[in-house]
């Protein structure tokens, strides 16, 4: 399989339809780890639950990320540090792959900058007791058929969204527009792929077996 170069054209995809970001809106970043895991090396991404008892965003599954420190040299070292400090992910064992499209929070005002990064199958997680609540390694094949519109209640309101709904775990918000956007640009690079088959390793830019 040939390399391909990282991301693909978002426009392709409408990606780059929604609104530019405003210039009060804070800066965020947000790693989205990704490794080749079971016996036929299938495509995971890694996502956190947080804990029940915080005052923002309780029990969500996100991913590993938040705000820009001021000693982060870019907002991919804000990903990186972040991913370290909520599931012990060594910085050393993730080769970042690129950055997705920036999404933004429509109640806190953050747009969020996702970079996507290589990892290796079956590291052990070191959770921050202060903020995660659980690891979630979920095949993409699996959300990618989990994708639905579904019923929600956030401060005694009812609201229908589009979410992921898989093995009771409910994805939505920015993580679900994040994860939309993964999808379709692996979905374009697989059928920039020889036979339509995409590995991930080509995602780095270096060359594969044919």
């Amino acid at each position: 399989m040939s390399a391909f170069t990282w991301p693909p054209d978002p426009s392709a995809l409408g990606a780059t339809d929604r609104p530019a970001s405003a210039a009060e809106e804070i800066p965020a970043a947000v790693l989205v780890p990704l490794f080749l895991g079971g016996p036929e090396a299938q495509p995971h991404v890694v996502l956190t639950r947080r804990r029940a008892d915080l005052k923002r965003h309780a029990g969500e599954i996100s991913f590993p990320g938040g705000r820009r420190d001021a000693d982060d040299a870019d907002l991919s070292e804000t990903a990186l540090r972040e991913a370290e400090e909520e599931i012990g992910l060594p910085r050393t064992e993730a080769t970042l792959l690129g950055e997705l499209p920036a999404t933004s929070t429509f109640a806190t005002n953050y747009v969020i900058h996702p970079f996507a990064a290589l990892i290796p199958e079956g590291l052990a997680w070191r959770l921050s007791p202060r903020e995660v609540d659980a690891v979630l390694e979920l095949g993409l094949a699996e959300l990618r058929g989990a994708r639905t519109r579904t019923q929600l209640e956030r401060r005694g309101i009812t609201f229908e969204t589009d979410a992921f709904v898989l093995d009771g775990n409910v994805i939505w918000g920015a993580t679900a527009r994040i994860l939309d956007d993964l999808l379709g640009l692996l979905d374009a690079a697989s059928a920039q792929a020889a036979g339509g088959a995409l590995d991930l390793r080509a995602l780095s830019g270096k060359p594969t077996d044919a």
